[in-house]
């Protein structure tokens, strides 16, 4: 296994077995023709990056039937508003140029079209790409990157703001990323992105946030690492709700701006809990196996009890939890979601029927297990009847 960055060899520390593409939501008579690859995770030393050995190729995880629309969820949406002022606040003047990459429906995006900015957004799944434009939102079909940079000539050496959300783990060539922002960024523009967190990965055990489209965990320490290669350093850090704990990284040119005094804090902070070398990897592997068993024998209780079990999201997440742990529809009877390209499919791997939500109202399941855990406010104030009802809301994590 070769770090994608440094292209140095490094050992895979942990397996998760055999996995689908996370967001491969099928129907019956696909289920031969499904993919799997090898979920194994490494650690790189010298740039200290948590990191997949393999995964699908772009193409196959972001295409013309992507199912997730950052706008299904109204927590998101106030996230992306808070998002947009932070970066209008501290970056962005009169006439600005700014970039969104992976710019999904355009729900972030939108907070800039009517300000006078020049903007416009990247999204590589056609069919959600499709959505942003009819909403008038600025939105190229493409993956960002080197090969695209002509089609945006106008923003070269003059874009004030680069920014993503929940996308820079999912490049796997990120040297071409960083290239690009570069000749994009003008001489004091900046590069904010937010990721889920290492460090929240590691204290839940988490494990749901390793799957095809997560090709890296990202930490302090493994950022600066990164953008120092490329004459760029991390300037600012702030922690994040989202996604079950992450951080907004903000990256500027070596020497053009300040580097604010919480960078070196959480820098320390990470060491003391070795996060910048394998010892927290190999922790973090026993935590997830405990975690497993646990889950395994609190399922195989209340399956003895007589319980009917639903699942509650049909997240990508819950791809990781399913195939990991063996839970098929002999003990989840199905996953009720709000997604319509989702309804009617089977989910990827154990094939557990995909169902709308009112399907969960009307069944009266006794245990709901909730895979969209980082949602959880969002969901229990939706769901006050099941809950009055005496139904157990369950997880992998602590909920």
């Amino acid at each position: 296994m070769n770090c994608k960055i440094t292209n140095k060899q490094i050992k895979p520390f942990m397996s998760f077995g055999k996995m689908p593409i996370a967001n491969g939501f099928l129907k019956k008579e696909d289920f031969n023709k499904e993919f799997f690859f090898d979920l194994e995770v490494g650690f790189s030393d010298k740039i200290s990056l948590f990191q997949l050995k393999d995964h699908p190729t772009p193409e196959q995880m972001f295409n013309n039937k992507y199912p997730f629309f950052s706008g299904s969820s109204e927590f998101m949406k106030i996230h992306f508003a808070e998002y947009a002022n932070y970066i209008k606040k501290n970056y962005l003047k009169t006439g600005s140029k700014i970039i969104e990459i992976g710019s999904n429906d355009g729900t972030c995006l939108k907070n800039f079209k009517d300000n006078n900015y020049e903007y416009i957004g990247f999204e590589p799944s056609s069919n959600v790409a499709k959505v942003a434009n009819k909403n008038r939102i600025n939105t190229l079909n493409n993956f960002f990157g080197l090969q695209s940079i002509d089609l945006i000539k106008n923003f070269k050496g003059k874009t004030d703001v680069i920014y993503a959300a929940n996308v820079i783990c999912h490049v796997p060539d990120l040297n071409n990323l960083i290239k690009t922002v570069d000749k994009l960024l003008s001489k004091n523009g900046v590069f904010i992105f937010e990721e889920p967190y290492l460090g929240s990965m590691f204290q839940k055990t988490s494990y749901d946030q390793i799957y095809d489209e997560h090709i890296f965990m990202f930490s302090a320490t493994s950022v600066k690492k990164i953008f120092n290669l490329f004459d760029m350093d991390l300037i600012n850090l702030i922690k994040q709700s989202t996604h079950g704990g992450s951080m907004r990284y903000v990256i500027a040119r070596k020497g053009n701006h300040n580097i604010e005094k919480n960078v070196n804090l959480i820098l320390n902070e990470e060491k003391l809990k070795n996060l910048d070398n394998i010892n927290s990897c190999l922790e973090f592997k026993n935590n997830c196996e405990n975690s497993k068993h646990k889950l395994n024998e609190l399922l195989k209780k209340l399956k003895d009890d007589g319980k009917k079990i639903a699942g509650y999201a049909a997240t990508s997440k819950s791809t990781t939890i399913l195939n990991y742990c063996k839970i098929d529809s002999n003990i989840i009877d199905f996953i009720c979601d709000t997604t319509e390209e989702k309804i009617g499919k089977y989910s990827p791997g154990m094939h557990i029927p995909i169902v709308p939500v009112d399907h969960f109202r009307n069944n009266n399941p006794d245990v709901a297990f909730l895979f969209a855990w980082n949602h959880k406010e969002e969901i229990f104030s939706k769901e006050k009847k099941f809950t009055n009802n005496n139904g157990k809301w369950i997880s992998h994590v602590e909920i």
